[in-house]
């Protein structure tokens, strides 16, 4: 069990998460046949107000991934060949899995990224995660009427759709009392064509006092391994938000919906337990680009990130 008589740390409320689903969590069969242990409707809250970041320092989280990771989704990107050409290779299982299955080629994990690297035809054939996270938050898409047949209106499906993230920073800076800032991944028509259909589904954000404040919600969340990844992308997110805007940092609201822990996941959860957390870094901004979808990777700076080594797991696909 964790020790609460020690000095508060904000990292203590993840560990506890993850403690609880452990050993509480209801024992649960999932689509990946490996199984869970789940809570529902959980709550972390994180003040980013101090310039730090939720990068957990109980183990290694490769932040640079996240951030490659996160500009890919602000580029609106779904195929996995610009991540692997910046050595990103957290997607990889979706696609390779299809590609096995339909192919029936027991092709290895490297060699298939080397293609997806190489061959840009096999990439386009291979690579696509259908209409994910970027496709949903960039082009959200729109129909307008193109014509009349047989007494029908015929509509014509704008190839540009709709960029929430654009609308989202014109609603802050004009309207930050808003009650409707708020940009969504789930989109309900479109979930059979992706690859993985969005586990941090909907972000809110609420301006007060002159900082901005920002809420995820996430349908799933895998404790173990994708929320420390999830909680950064989401603080990520409200700072550049912030910095764009001109408003400081506010709060991280962060509300898990199945929250669970894969059940081949106890050795993680044991040796994460047994650690204590360590300072959290702090961000900060090579340079304020001229809008929020020209950030680039040598814009963040990440500094006093000292955590213990990364812990190894398995990922369910």
């Amino acid at each position: 069990m964790l020790d609460h008589s020690r000095t508060p740390h904000p990292e203590h409320q993840y560990l506890d998460l993850l403690e609880r689903a452990w050993r509480e969590g209801a024992p649960r069969r999932d689509r990946t046949g490996v199984g869970t242990r789940a809570l529902f409707g959980q709550t972390l809250r994180i003040d980013l107000s101090d310039g730090t970041v939720p990068l957990l320092t109980t183990k290694r989280v490769s932040w640079k991934t996240i951030v490659r990771e996160l500009l890919w989704f602000l580029d609106g990107g779904t195929n996995i060949r610009p991540l692997l050409q910046d050595g990103v290779t957290i997607w990889t299982d979706w696609p390779l899995a299809k590609y096995r299955r339909e192919t029936g080629e027991d092709i290895s994990q490297k060699a298939f990224e080397a293609r997806i690297v190489e061959d840009e035809a096999f990439a386009q054939r291979w690579g696509d995660l259908g209409p994910v996270y970027g496709a949903q938050w960039r082009h959200w898409p729109r129909y307008e009427p193109a014509g009349e047949a047989d007494g029908e209106t015929l509509y014509r499906r704008d190839p540009e759709g709709i960029d929430q993230i654009t609308a989202l920073v014109r609603d802050i800076r004009t309207h930050p009392s808003s009650r409707r800032l708020i940009f969504t991944g789930w989109n309900v028509a479109e979930l059979g064509g992706m690859a993985l259909p969005p586990c941090h589904t909907t972000y809110q954000y609420f301006v007060a006092d002159g900082r901005l404040s920002g809420l995820l919600h996430q349908r799933s969340c895998d404790v173990g391994l994708g929320v420390p990844y999830n909680l950064v992308t989401a603080s990520l997110l409200i700072r550049m938000l912030a910095q764009q805007c001109d408003l400081e940092p506010g709060e991280f609201v962060w509300f898990g919906g199945d929250t669970h822990v894969y059940e081949n996941h106890g050795d993680l959860v044991a040796e994460q337990l047994s650690r204590e957390p360590r300072p959290w870094p702090v961000l900060r901004f090579a340079r304020r680009p001229e809008s929020i979808l020209d950030y680039r990777f040598d814009d963040f700076i990440i500094e006093g990130y000292d955590p213990h080594p990364s812990i190894a797991a398995p990922i369910a696909v």
